[in-house]
């Protein structure tokens, strides 16, 4: 599919061809099986990526139901990403992973979590050059395709920037195949602009292909920052693509219109076949539900509706209230707060 507003060149990691090279960035409470299958109804990405996976909790979890980890042929490419604390058992994680063919592997070094951070994983291992060395090397081993990290730029201290360069020489060494770089120091939450300069700098100090995350809701914000994502070789979307999950396909097709109650109900039903308990179910509508309605100028009222519902038959009744109004749409959603 050609899109309608310029792209990097297709990335190919390992015989693996991402094409284009847009990708749906890991999303916690939201990159199930039933949110990648709605994405896909749409097309127009490289691949989607899981929810952060405990490399741990894969061991117990059924591959063939759990939703974390359960893909559809429908789905294209998928990468499974995994929060590692230490080497022992990675290889048991990724050989229990196999049966699902996996296109690709990425470590999470990036999530700024206070739990994340206290259990040593994420934005932690990034700190831990020995840890991190260990954890990769692991992976590298036990892993035939594409292996990625995903990164931020580390604490902001005085010695960050030799800091990271020691890890982009350390990846690059293990046998790491590309980045995904989110540029924001590890202390810094999403209301901060991302620092757009360095993936120009990243790009130009490592061999390693960076595929540019943090603040890109679509073509807009592409073209924006043109000069700045010169060097990569491709975007991440990552709260757009919850709040529009037709973004993608809107990229190459930017007439696209959805029907909003189609969506949010092809949704629901997703979940209700995906999560065999209630409570989990209602709980992943809310939290798509608390993206979705960013669509609307009055979204607070579907948003107060559905969070408010004790049962998944009141969520539904709410949002299809709410959905039936032909609610008054926004041009551009606000990402702020999520």
């Amino acid at each position: 599919m050609t899109p309608a507003f310029p792209l990097p060149p297709p990335l190919t990691l390992r015989g693996v061809c991402f094409d284009p090279p847009l990708f749906c960035a890991p999303l916690a409470g939201l990159t199930h099986s039933a949110f990648r299958r709605l994405v896909a109804g749409f097309g127009g990405y490289g691949a989607l990526f899981t929810e952060m996976l405990s490399a741990r909790s894969i061991l117990g979890e059924s591959i063939d139901r759990s939703p974390c980890l359960k893909r559809r042929p429908q789905d294209g490419r998928v990468i499974y990403q995994l929060l590692a604390l230490a080497p022992d058992r990675l290889a048991e994680a990724v050989d229990r992973l196999a049966p699902l063919a996996p296109d690709g592997i990425d470590l999470n070094g990036a999530c700024p979590a206070p739990l994340i951070r206290q259990q040593r994983g994420g934005a932690d291992l990034f700190e831990d050059a020995d840890r991190l060395r260990a954890v990769v090397r692991v992976l590298r081993a036990s892993v035939a395709g594409p292996l990625t990290v995903k990164i931020r730029l580390g604490r902001r201290t005085p010695e960050w920037r030799s800091r990271l360069s020691e890890r982009l020489r350390l990846l690059e060494d293990e046998g790491v195949d590309a980045l995904t770089l989110h540029p924001r120091f590890s202390e810094e939450n999403l209301s901060r602009t991302p620092r757009y300069a360095a993936y120009a700098d990243v790009a130009a100090e490592t061999r390693l292909p960076i595929i540019a995350n943090g603040d890109i809701t679509g073509p807009d914000a592409w073209q924006a920052h043109a000069a700045d994502y010169a060097g990569v070789a491709g975007l991440m979307i990552g709260r757009m693509a919850a709040v529009r999950p037709w973004v993608f396909a809107q990229w190459h097709n930017p007439q696209l219109t959805v029907n909003h109650a189609d969506v949010w109900n092809r949704l629901f039903e997703y979940v209700l076949e995906d999560f065999a308990r209630a409570g989990q179910a209602l709980a992943r509508i809310k939290i798509f539900t608390s993206y979705f309605a960013r669509n609307f100028t009055f979204g607070h009222t579907l948003y107060s509706a559905v969070q408010g519902a004790q049962d998944l038959d009141t969520a539904r009744a709410r949002a299809n209230a709410f959905l039936a109004s032909q609610p008054t749409l926004l041009q551009f959603p606000s990402m702020d707060g999520i």
